[in-house]
């Protein structure tokens, strides 16, 4: 068993307009990378059952979401979250994607996965589309390892420079799962207090400041272990954001590109004896495209490492 790679052809038909950080150049940037490499499989969405975006999100921000997209240039959801034409197919194929990841790794078809898709998905709230996110691909995840695979133990693992308030939010009194965030605060979105601990104390943030260097971050990761260890999680979903680099210029984080490959391995290495190596790593931030798909591929050699 490897790695496997499920993208959709999608991804780069969801317009944000010049000038958008969040531009279809990035999945692109990510794919260019991975396809030099000859240790992957690559695989594309299949079609899965709607219905199970309501466990994650309204129905009525579901009808919403369906309604808005235009026939013809762009319109905006909030003040920095667009769509286009494009962007119904590139929503529906990224929690698509995700979906298909995970019936891969729980039918064995490959040991675990990564999935570069846009639009992202942890800021997206279960009836708000906010900060580039429409719907919360990872939270459908997990929701769906709930409802058809009956795990009772998810960890969502968190690393972009902004913290996931859709996650938090979403999963704020479900016991069976965990969420650990690492990120910039004081900043967007303005949640991640280490005082936000959820109903079951199942919220796990480690706030850090801006210029955090790669030691300093490291040092907080070993909190995030800690807590990843107490909770001996079944399956492991990582909310991979690459924004922490030095080089992004929507945070300001010191680490390299080669730092990702290290926070990978450490996680997967604590981890792997609780979830038997099931991972599942989407896309969320990261908006420099020679950094994002360095660390991109930096991250994908630790996936690999435990395929």
């Amino acid at each position: 068993m490897s790695t496997c790679i499920v993208t959709s052809d999608e991804s780069i038909n969801h317009l944000t307009g010049d000038g958008h950080p969040e531009r279809p150049e990035r999945i692109i940037a990510i794919t260019e990378k991975l396809k030099k490499r000859n240790d992957l499989i690559w695989e594309k969405p299949k079609k899965f059952n709607p219905s199970i975006l309501k466990k994650a999100h309204d129905e009525s921000y579901i009808d919403m979401v369906q309604r808005s997209f235009p026939r013809e240039g762009l319109k905006y959801l909030d003040g920095d979250t667009l769509v286009s034409p494009g962007s119904e197919k590139a929503t529906l194929e990224a929690v698509g994607c995700v979906i298909h990841a995970i019936e891969g790794v729980e039918n064995k078809k490959f040991k675990n996965a990564f999935v570069p898709v846009r639009p992202p998905g942890h800021h997206a709230e279960r009836n708000k589309a906010m900060g580039f996110c429409i719907y919360n691909n990872c939270a459908v995840g997990a929701h769906y390892l709930i409802e058809i695979f009956k795990y009772k133990k998810i960890a969502i693992w968190d690393p972009d420079i902004h913290q996931g308030n859709g996650h938090q939010s979403i999963f704020w009194d479900n016991k069976k799962v965990l969420y650990l965030s690492t990120h910039q605060y004081p900043f967007y979105p303005g949640t991640g207090s280490e005082d936000e601990k959820g109903k079951h104390n199942n919220i796990f943030n480690v706030p850090l400041p801006a210029g955090t260097s790669a030691d300093q971050y490291l040092k907080a990761h070993d909190r995030i272990l800690k807590r990843l260890i107490e909770f001996e999680p079944e399956f492991l979903l990582i909310s991979m954001g690459f924004d922490m680099h030095k080089n992004d210029g929507l945070g300001q984080f010191k680490l390299a590109s080669k730092d990702f490959y290290e926070i990978t391995k450490r996680t997967l290495a604590a981890t792997n004896s609780f979830t038997k190596g099931k991972v599942v790593s989407i896309l969320e931030g990261g908006y420099d495209l020679n950094a994002l798909a360095e660390s991109a591929n930096e991250h994908v050699n630790a996936l690999v490492e435990f395929s």
